[in-house]
């Protein structure tokens, strides 16, 4: 515990009470259907940073029984050729969910490919429809990441009913969902990006601040209101080591509960993927014609 008294918001106690949950509902799912759940990883170019961050979700999945795979293409593939592996995968019946390795390589347009996921499978919330579900407050799959921003803050037990929040990066992935779940839970919530003006000014204000924007070190004690709690969702390498985007040694010594990075929001996400995950088996097993007792052989 840092000397200053901030309480630690780590992932990872919550993340095992989470997969140990979701390996329960692998078997019950496993049994029911003759299969496990499944998961398809589209990875273009092994290079590409973002495959740690994968192999991880992989690695997770075993660990509670998942099916999970990489569905490789070369670094060179094509835009039609990402959108046609997502269609066979769409297609396959034991794949359960879809994870698209991001960012994709310049020559590809997201739009193009987040419009071709399902999404029923789309377990990480890009595609279109379940991005408009989180707007408008209906249910549907939420980016992972944005999801374990709010939901560290929940299973933690810090209030957010009320509260006034700021999130500092305007993302379509992390910091306006992120936004948009903290209204839902009854913040009063600013955004702030990199054409905000006072910043500062803004932070300062804030009971709660979520901090999303890829610069190491942005947010500083100095820029806090006594007491804030902070949700450190960068991660930035410098000089070999992982940090986030808030400065943590002046943070802790005015916040009142911070996330470490790494070990706050990270391993949280990967769990929550697989929460999402197992939403999308069931809800796709509920919506399959289901075979006629004779054909299951009951008597």
């Amino acid at each position: 515990m840092p000397d200053a008294g901030a309480r630690l918001l780590e992932g990872a106690p919550i993340a095992n009470e989470i997969r140990t949950a979701v390996a329960e509902d692998v078997i019950t799912f496993t049994a029911a259907q003759g299969r496990p759940p499944g998961l398809a990883v589209v990875i273009v170019g092994r290079e590409a940073p973002s495959t740690v961050y994968l192999e991880q979700i992989l690695r997770g999945c075993a660990k509670v029984g998942i099916r999970a795979e990489f569905v490789e293409l070369e670094g060179e593939a094509t835009e039609q050729a990402v959108i046609s592996t997502l269609h066979e995968v769409d297609a396959d019946p034991e794949v359960d969910g879809v994870i698209v390795q991001m960012p994709l390589p310049p020559t590809i347009r997201l739009r193009e490919v987040i419009e071709a996921i399902h999404p029923a499978k789309d377990i990480d919330g890009i595609h279109p429809l379940n991005a408009g579900l989180l707007r408008l407050g209906y249910d549907g799959f939420l980016p992972a990441t944005a999801h374990a921003a709010v939901e560290i803050l929940r299973r933690s037990g810090i209030e957010i009913d009320g509260r006034e929040a700021v999130v500092v990066g305007r993302s379509a992935v992390v910091g306006m969902p992120a936004a948009f779940l903290l209204v839902k839970e009854d913040a009063t919530v600013t955004v702030c990006h990199s054409r905000t003006r006072d910043l500062a000014g803004h932070v300062r204000r804030a009971d709660i601040v979520v901090v999303a924007a890829g610069h190491p070190g942005l947010i500083t004690g100095a820029m806090l209101k006594p007491g804030a709690v902070v949700v450190d969702v960068g991660i930035n390498l410098v000089d070999g080591r992982i940090v986030g985007d808030v400065d943590f040694g002046s943070a802790v010594e005015v916040a009142s509960a911070i996330t470490p990075v790494p070990g706050g929001v990270g391993p949280l996400t990967n769990a929550l993927l697989l929460t999402h995950l197992m939403r999308a088996a069931e809800r796709q097993a509920a919506a399959r014609p289901q075979p006629s007792a004779a054909l299951r052989g009951d008597r």
